[in-house]
């Protein structure tokens, strides 16, 4: 079995064309039903509220984040949501509800352990970036779980408490460890890193160079790190590439 950890955020848009594009490159790859994908824990704002306000719009909270003008941010939005609409997403910025993710994350550990976590993630993505849902809030948390088919109350009994918090900055620790600023972040069998929302075919490359290593045929020592590439698109504590 060949591990993929990628680190990620809901509240990443990058990072929902980057699950479209490993989907792609698995989709073409001969061992994919071999390829066990990991989702890993990383707060693009940790000290964000649980629920922030709707108001002001998302749009003007991007310009004002940027020193933009509300006309420069809006073309920031319309680019994202072109770049989206190739990969078949909806991205829906006009419906954005920002919040803490932390919760999310730790409910996305569970989820690994009970086998639901790609099926999780992917819920989490659509009710953030297309639906407008809370996603800090623990009652959305909640019904997201139970729609993916998780045990009724397991996500409940996990919020009530501080389960998987550890696992959580323990992802966010190896992540600075490895000087990753920006999300996704894919690594191919603990060692094969690629930074941001690559194509399909440079992840695939990284999927064939890890297995081809992992099989012991042809095994080399050079690393793919975040440079070995064009790096892709990604967002990162001070936001994201348009």
């Amino acid at each position: 079995m060949l591990t993929l950890d990628i680190w990620s955020d809901i509240a990443c848009p990058w990072c929902w064309i980057g699950k479209r594009h490993i989907e792609a490159a698995l989709a073409d790859f001969a061992h994919a039903h071999e390829v066990q994908l990991r989702w890993r824990a990383f707060e693009l704002d940790p000290g964000a509220p649980r629920l922030v306000p709707p108001e002001p719009p998302y749009v003007e909270r991007l310009a004002r984040k940027y020193g933009a003008t509300r006309d420069e941010a809006q073309g920031m939005i319309d680019r994202m949501v072109a770049v989206a609409a190739e990969d078949g997403l909806d991205m829906r910025f006009d419906r954005i509800r920002p919040g803490n993710t932390f919760d999310a994350h730790r409910l996305l550990h569970l989820a690994w352990s009970s086998g639901h976590q790609d099926a999780l993630k992917e819920r989490l993505f659509r009710a953030y970036l297309h639906e407008g849902r809370a996603i800090g809030e623990r009652d959305v948390l909640c019904e997201m779980a139970l729609e993916v088919g998780m045990k009724e109350g397991s996500a409940e009994a996990l919020l009530e408490g501080d389960a998987f918090a550890q696992e959580v900055r323990a992802d966010e620790a190896t992540a600075h460890s490895l000087g990753v600023s920006g999300v996704p972040f894919f690594v191919a069998a603990g060692r094969f890193g690629v930074s941001g929302a690559q194509p399909a075919a440079v992840l695939r490359e990284v999927l064939e160079r890890a297995w081809t290593e992992k099989a012991g045929e042809g095994a080399s020592t050079d690393e793919v790190g975040p440079d070995a590439a064009t790096e892709g698109a990604a967002c990162g504590p001070a936001g994201c590439d348009d």
